[in-house]
């Protein structure tokens, strides 16, 4: 009976991260496009809901990854699971009431190793998958920064004889395109991550291999659409509002920026930041006016909050996964 209680826990705590991954990562593909009123922010919300779950529909390569790349799945345990899973959801959620835009992907991948070596030890963790998985995640903002500035660049030369309004009214039809085009690369693959718990702990308990079932793919897409419908507001405000200031033109730049980078991780089954990734394509494209543009005094407390993810949410995970295998 407790192993029952102990599985729907961690489905729940699943749906939870999913909710916060909605409040805080799926929310930043619209931000761009409210702050410069290419949307209003009730269309915005509907058209992210809506293609993140278009995005999560897509595939399932990035949830096996979760699921069962970093930890072989026999070696896990009920509480591994929940532990990991919990860590992720309490470091997202004191992230998000501080309005910092933090990656929902670091914290799970660092409470999954945290609470996988706390219970099958350092050396099961697979190392290969984790560092590539790092790189990604590493490297995904600095070619979002890289190809942020280039292609405003490219931009503002191919638009150099057009007037202003006759540009931003082109960027206003371009940002809806790309802010769309984000949110389904989110779901593709941020939007994984909650089904790759699900399905693990689904396997640990029934002693079966992993597999994504249908109707993990659909509560958690409903569970991200409700929390960038509810609660995704302040994030919105922090990189729509408080990085740089933003015009169509560059909210389509750094739109399409994002979601290119984010469509190539998804492709091979990488897990990468839609926080990182959007956040460094806002400051490449803000970098491009001059560097004075952007207000890095928000983007460095945007960084902090990025560097502490990995130890407080790999420490978590490990403290809860010994604390409940030793009370159980």
């Amino acid at each position: 009976m407790l192993e029952v209680a102990i599985l729907a826990i961690t489905i729940a705590l699943a749906l939870a991260y999913a909710y916060a991954n909605g409040m805080n990562d799926a929310a930043n593909a619209v931000a761009t496009a409210i702050s410069t009123r290419a949307l209003t922010p009730a269309a915005a919300v509907l058209m992210a809901g809506v293609l993140n779950a278009a995005g999560a529909l897509s595939g399932t390569a990035v949830a096996k990854t979760i699921g069962k790349g970093i930890i072989d799945p026999e070696l896990m345990t009920q509480y591994a699971v929940a532990s990991a899973i919990a860590a992720s959801v309490i470091w997202v959620i004191i992230a998000t009431r501080l309005g910092f835009p933090v990656s929902v992907s670091h914290s799970l991948i660092a409470g999954v190793v945290g609470a996988g070596t706390a219970v099958a030890g350092f050396s099961e963790l697979n190392t290969a998958v984790v560092v590539k998985v790092l790189l990604a995640l590493a490297l995904s903002p600095l070619l979002g920064f890289i190809g942020g500035f280039l292609l405003m660049i490219a931009i503002y030369w191919a638009l150099r004889r057009r007037a202003p309004s006759s540009v931003n009214a082109v960027g206003s039809k371009l940002q809806i395109l790309s802010a769309a085009f984000l949110s389904y690369s989110h779901g593709r693959n941020d939007g994984q991550n909650a089904m790759g718990i699900i399905a693990l702990s689904w396997a640990v308990y029934y002693s079966q291999d992993l597999s994504i079932d249908f109707w993990m793919i659909i509560v958690s897409a409903l569970a991200i659409g409700l929390g960038t419908a509810i609660g995704g507001w302040r994030v919105i405000r922090t990189l729509g509002m408080r990085v740089t200031r933003l015009e169509p033109i560059s909210g389509f730049a750094a739109n399409f920026t994002a979601a290119s980078v984010i469509e190539a991780a998804s492709s091979i089954g990488l897990p990468v930041s839609t926080t990182h990734t959007s956040t460094s394509t806002i400051l490449g494209v803000g970098a491009t006016r001059r560097f004075s543009a952007v207000r890095w005094g928000v983007t460095r407390s945007i960084l902090l909050a990025w560097l502490v993810t990995y130890p407080f949410c790999l420490v978590l995970g490990w403290v809860l996964a010994k604390t409940l295998t030793a009370i159980t």
